[in-house]
């Protein structure tokens, strides 16, 4: 299942507002989006949560939203 898929789930927005409420969420966000991201573009949330010590949950969330965020114009 693809970022698009599981963000058409019913319990999506439950999901992205439990992430969003770790103290942590901030900075590995800012660190994927300025580390991981540049040098691998193509990372799996499976990769990242590894990566990270995040849960996958963590990781798909992040990756939407910094999807998200390259698709905006800024």
């Amino acid at each position: 299942m693809n970022l698009e898929n599981y963000s058409k789930e019913k319990l999506w927005a439950i999901l992205v507002e439990t992430v969003q409420s770790i103290v942590m969420y901030p900075t590995h966000k800012a660190y994927t989006r300025e580390n991981i991201l540049p040098a691998n573009s193509d990372v799996t949330p499976e990769e990242l949560a590894l990566r990270l010590n995040i849960s996958l949950g963590e990781a798909l969330v992040i990756l939407d939203e910094l999807a998200e965020e390259r698709k905006t114009p800024a």
